[in-house]
């Protein structure tokens, strides 16, 4: 299956970028290179470095920007090694970093890697298939205690108890193996009348596993404070998210490194010594625009938010 995956916010990231042709610029999650084309495509004697952990993205990103390959470096890697990957690339600041963050079209739309709750399939949902766990060991594996604080922590689910009750008894029969079977459970755990009114009702419990199975929010946090250091001044920082607890994430990060200070509000002056890293260019996040939303429903929950890094002395 061909690689195809909608760049979300494409002109929106571009113009934040605020693009140097001649700066360093980092995609952490390349994907099909959709922004990163329109990024290398503006570069005169600048550099782009892509990273990805899928395979079939590495692959197709590089023949995607194959007509700027004096000028690009794709690695497979997590984005939480950036900082390595520029240390051994002997980069030490950058003028530009975006992440495009969840699950790509391609990933979704491929039935074998398990993602998508609309098609029969082993339970996968590795984004980056070196690893050896599975969708399938999470839900065959956690006790039900951790299978429902999964799925209440990271989906959000008001039934999660009762959805982490159905899996566990089911299993004690036989294995789940695949995305119908985890399906048909989740559906017997949510009233009938509930059903009716929402949408899918596997969709929150598959976003959870797949963010404990893939450590997706704890590589976040882990790594923002990293990326706003590894920025050169008036550099920026761009990052898509797609569900409330990764753009929480990326708020209040972006936040406290704009205002760090952990002194008493009746303090007079501040003396904890805390130095503002930037600033948030975008106080509300920027959304699809209504063209958008009609051409590519899947950017629907998308929120784009920039912070820029300022010179120590500012």
């Amino acid at each position: 299956m061909a690689f195809k995956h909608t760049s979300v916010l494409l002109d929106e990231a571009i113009e934040y970028m605020n693009i140097d042709p001649a700066g360093i610029y980092l995609d952490g999650t390349l994907g099909g290179g959709g922004h990163s084309y329109e990024i290398v495509r503006r570069l005169t004697t600048g550099r782009l470095i892509g990273l990805d952990q899928d395979e079939a993205a590495i692959m197709a990103a590089g023949l995607r920007l194959s007509e700027f390959k004096d000028k690009t470096t794709i690695v497979r890697s997590n984005y939480k090694d950036m900082k390595k990957v520029l240390y051994d690339l002997k980069i030490p600041k950058i003028n530009g970093i975006l992440l495009d963050l969840g699950v790509s079209s391609y990933q979704l739309d491929t039935p074998s890697r398990g993602f998508s709750y609309r098609e029969d399939a082993p339970l996968d949902m590795r984004m980056d298939e070196r690893n050896e766990k599975t969708a399938k060991d999470i839900v065959n594996g956690y006790s039900e205690m951790e299978l429902f604080r999964v799925i209440k922590e990271y989906g959000e689910d008001r039934f999660a108890k009762n959805i982490a009750k159905h899996i566990v008894r089911a299993r004690m029969d036989k294995p789940i193996e695949t995305t119908f079977e985890l399906n048909e459970l989740i559906k017997a755990a949510i009233p009938a009348k509930v059903r009716a009114k929402g949408g899918h009702p596997s969709k929150r419990t598959y976003q959870a596993i797949r963010i404990e199975l893939n450590h997706e929010l704890d590589v976040l946090k882990d790594t923002l404070r990293d990326m706003i250091d590894l920025l050169l001044p008036g550099g920026r920082l761009l990052i898509i998210t797609f569900h409330s607890l990764e753009d929480r994430i990326v708020k209040e990060a972006f936040r406290t490194s704009e205002n760090p200070c952990i002194c008493p509000p009746n303090f007079p002056v501040c003396v904890c010594g805390n130095k503002s890293k930037g600033k948030v260019i975008t106080r509300k996040p920027i959304l699809p625009t209504k063209e958008e939303l009609e051409v590519n429903k899947r950017s629907k929950s998308a929120k784009l938010r920039v912070f820029e890094k300022v010179s120590e002395k500012d």
